[in-house]
This record gives C-alpha cells, structure tokens and sequence, in this order.
C-alpha cells in the first residue's frame, strides 16, 4: 500500500510517459487515462491508469517505478492490475470444505473425508454400547470412525431447528405432536430421547427425522372439526311434469279430453260457424225430404266462401 507519509519524489512522479508504455504492453486497449502517482517509498513512486475492461471495472493498472540513490535514470519496477475503492471483488476464498452446502453433493460426486474432523472420532472411543465392545474388537468388525459427541450435537440442532423442528409452520398448525403420532418410530441411541422417523406415506415428512415436538396434519389421531358430507341422495324425477320418452303410462294415468262447447240451434245460426256448414250442405244434390244426395264438385268460389268464413271464426290465421 502507498505510504501517504512519504514524500513523492519528483523524477518518479514525473515518469508517466515511461508507466504509460509499460502499461500499454501489458493490458493493450484496455489500458485509460492517467488517474494518479502515489509515493511508495523515497525513490519509489506508483502510477495508476483506468481499466476500461468491461469485466474489470474500477480496477486500475499499477506500474510501479523507481531509481537508485543518486542516478537520475527512472526504471520500471513491476506492472499490475489492481482493484480500486469502486472495483467489484469476488467472494473471500473458502477451502471446499467450508463451501460446502447441504444438497451439494450430487451423484457420482466424491467428498474428501477430513482427517480432523471434529464431528468424528475413532470408533475404539465409541463408548455408546460398551457390550458390543468386546465383540467388535476381537473380530476386528466395526466402523474406523464415529459419531462424536460434538457431531452428535450438532445433528440435533440442525434437526431441531430446521423444518422438522417444533418452529416449523406446518407443526405449529398441527392437531398434535409426533410423540402421541402413532406412525412416529423412535430412534435408538441417545438421539431417541428427542427424535424419530415419521412412517406415514401421505405425510410431508415421510422417512425424515422429526423431533417429538413436531407435527403435521396427517397425524394418526386427526379429527376435523367439520364432520363429513352425507352421500347425495338419488335424483326424483316428477313423471306428471317430465314428458319420460319411451315409457308406457301406468295403470292409474287417465288422460282427460276437454269436452267441445255446447252450442243450441240458434246459436249456432247465428255463429260465424254457420256459414262453413252452409257451404257443406251446398256440396250436396238432394230433395227437401232427405233422399239420398249425390256430391257435386266444389268451385274456387265455393272454397274462397269457405276461406273467409275460417277467417272470421278465428279457425285459421291470415298468414295462413
């Protein structure tokens, strides 16, 4: 870093054509105006020139310039890229093992074990099931490392507070906790004092760890508070109101026929009716004692009299 302390020395200060031509080698186009000369020493001086990289904004390049005690030739010292106060950095550099996230590793992936990985311990340490110690150790069976205490910790808060936690939404809407659930199978080991795998296939957690504190709204003892709908009943049809195609009328149906009004002989004379009853009794040849008459052939004005006569009685429309 530039010591602002120190004081410029004038011949470094004024080798900017010289930084110019170094920095141009080095970046090309790429390399802008003259920004700035910051002394870094005595004899040993900056020069700052803008990037005009697209990928680099507000990085500078640095060449850095300097002469011997007593020599008034200016040299070179080294050309960089450097990133200013406005320059965008990328994030600090993390080991792999700390850039790890929970769904990183992939299929196929490898993950390196860590020799001090503190959440494991050698398993001739495991003190968990102290009888089945003997045995493993004789035959040379077992795990060459496992879970510490501090692993073991971890876990359980990981699970506790993530969404298979008491603070999870879905558990605090939940009718009751996984501990009275009858499909929650609890683990061994330490660990089952506070968790257990959820059995049912219609939960969300299904073949997770929950903690006994958790719930869902499948739970093996779930009421609603509004009983269920009653079936439909069947669909009734009104037969007196719904012509049925295609069915036979019962027994019991009488189809009523309205009765033609009753008219007497003077009525009828005098009706509009009496005139298309003339014109009937007009179509026949006969004497006035009721021999037997012959029919005689209508004319266009026999029907014209009849046409007008149906007008006047209502019997048919004129648009008919």
């Amino acid at each position: 870093m530039p010591d602002t302390s120190t004081p410029l020395d004038q011949l470094c200060a004024e080798a900017i054509e010289l930084a110019r031509a170094v920095a141009l080698e080095a970046g090309g186009d790429e390399v802008g105006e003259h920004v700035e000369v910051l002394a870094d020493d005595e004899l040993v001086a900056t020069h700052y020139f803008a990037c005009l990289s697209n990928g680099y904004r507000g990085w500078r390049w640095a060449v850095t310039v300097a002469r011997a005690p007593g020599v008034d030739e200016v040299t070179v010292d080294e050309v960089v890229l450097l990133p200013g106060d406005t320059a965008v950095l990328s994030k600090e550099w993390l080991p792999y093992d700390q850039r790890l996230r929970p769904g990183d590793v992939g299929p196929g992936d490898l993950l390196p074990h860590r020799p001090d990985d503190l959440r494991l311990i050698p398993a001739y340490t495991d003190v968990v099931d102290p009888l089945d110690a003997p045995v493993v150790d004789d035959l040379g069976f077992g795990r060459e490392r496992v879970l510490s205490l501090i692993g073991r910790d971890e876990a359980a808060e990981r699970w506790y507070d993530g969404d298979n936690g008491p603070g999870a939404p879905i558990a605090k809407q939940a009718p009751g906790t996984c501990a009275s659930c009858g499909f929650y199978y609890r683990l061994s080991g330490a660990l089952g004092s506070l968790f257990g795998a959820c059995t049912n296939a219609f939960a969300p957690d299904d073949g997770r760890v929950v903690s006994v504190d958790h719930g869902c709204g499948a739970h093996s003892e779930a009421v609603p508070d509004i009983p269920l709908l009653p079936e439909p009943l069947p669909v009734i049809l009104d037969d007196l109101a719904i012509d049925m195609e295609g069915r036979e009328p019962s027994a019991d149906y009488v189809e009523v026929v309205p009765e033609e009004p009753w008219a007497d002989d003077d009525q009828l004379i005098d009706s509009p009716a009496a005139d298309v009853a003339a014109y009937e009794d007009a179509a026949y040849d006969g004497d006035d004692e009721g021999a037997a008459a012959s029919p005689r052939e209508l004319t266009d004005a026999d029907y014209d009299a009849m046409y007008e006569a149906a007008l006047r009685s209502g019997e048919i429309s004129p648009n008919y």
